[in-house]
């Protein structure tokens, strides 16, 4: 798809306003005789090989919990500096044996090293670097951005940049990876550019937009959030643990490169450049399965999760 222009924007903004009662009064009905719309499961059971992609081995990690897997896609689009350096201090093994930290209800889980305030305790980063500079949003110019056409109070634009959930500014230029439910960051203190990644947080509620540009947004889980959003809830410190006892260990995390072809999750992510994901939005968007009774018309950026289905796993 070519890079989103002005032009393409305002359209989207015109298409996305509501029509008048006379509009719609004029709006030709559809013929009794015309195909009812696919449903969700129609559109993905109609998908081709081509709609779907495989996993980036080089910039997704498997994190293992007691509970089970979380697997976390990065986007070094939008955090090169954070991404790169999550990927070294992984490679270190920086996070293993550290633990999740923190579960506000609603909000986040958060997980890093617990004596990082003590520097006499705190784990070593290695070859990683310690300082980093923000990096909250991006130009807009030249990204691939697959828009979505409905209405969002949080900025002008909306859409998807490799399946990833995108706010952007036009008149500013620039564009932003957004708080949806999944999504991960990289906590930090006051100062703006205080993150390296060695502290990390995931959305498990109510998609916080108030957050965006605000933090280092580093990448999405793909699979096991559950894992973390089933996780007992911390105390009134901001869901902070108040015991050692209670944190949850963090086995390992690995890049999944690292690991052997048969021992990687096999999935695959539907891609969001598609004309698949379009037919699929709008199915969301009015559903026709049965149990509905009142179609909305409208689907949020952060309704919209890209899917994933197993893929077969590699022999070699």
């Amino acid at each position: 798809m070519p890079p989103i222009t002005l032009a393409l924007l305002a359209a989207l903004c015109l298409a996305a306003a509501p029509l008048s009662y006379a509009a719609k009064a004029r709006a030709p009905a559809r013929p009794a005789s015309a195909p009812a719309p696919p449903t969700t499961a129609e559109v993905l059971q109609a998908s081709s090989a081509g709609d779907w992609r495989a996993l980036d081995a080089s910039h997704t990690l498997l994190m293992e919990l007691a509970s089970g897997p979380v697997l976390i896609e990065l986007a070094p689009r939008f955090a090169p500096r954070h991404v790169a350096n999550i990927l070294t201090l992984t490679r270190e093994r920086y996070f293993d044996g550290l633990a999740v930290l923190r579960v506000q209800d609603n909000y986040v889980a958060q997980w890093g090293d617990p004596d990082a305030e003590a520097a006499e305790k705190a784990r070593p980063l290695g070859k990683a670097e310690r300082k980093l500079p923000a990096e909250f949003d991006v130009p807009l110019r030249g990204l691939p951005l697959t828009p979505l056409a409905d209405a969002d109070g949080w900025a002008p634009v909306t859409g998807w940049v490799d399946g990833f959930p995108v706010a952007a500014d036009p008149r500013r230029q620039r564009a932003w990876l957004a708080h949806c439910y999944g999504m991960v960051g990289a906590g930090r203190d006051n100062p703006a550019d205080s993150s390296n990644g060695t502290e990390l947080y995931a959305v498990i509620g109510h998609s916080p937009r108030g957050l965006d540009r605000n933090i280092t947004v580093v990448g999405r889980v793909l699979s096991g959030i559950d894992k973390l959003s089933a996780l007992p809830r911390g105390g009134n410190n901001m869901g902070f643990y108040d015991q050692p006892e209670q944190r949850h260990a963090i086995r390992s995390v690995r890049v999944l490169d690292e690991l052997p072809p048969e021992q990687r999750p096999a999935l695959e992510v539907l891609r969001t450049d598609t004309a698949t994901w379009r037919a699929l939005l709008e199915a969301r968007r009015n559903r026709r399965e049965p149990w509905f009774v009142h179609r909305s018309g409208h689907i949020g950026l952060c309704n919209a999760t890209v899917p994933t289905r197993p893929a077969s796993k590699p022999t070699s």
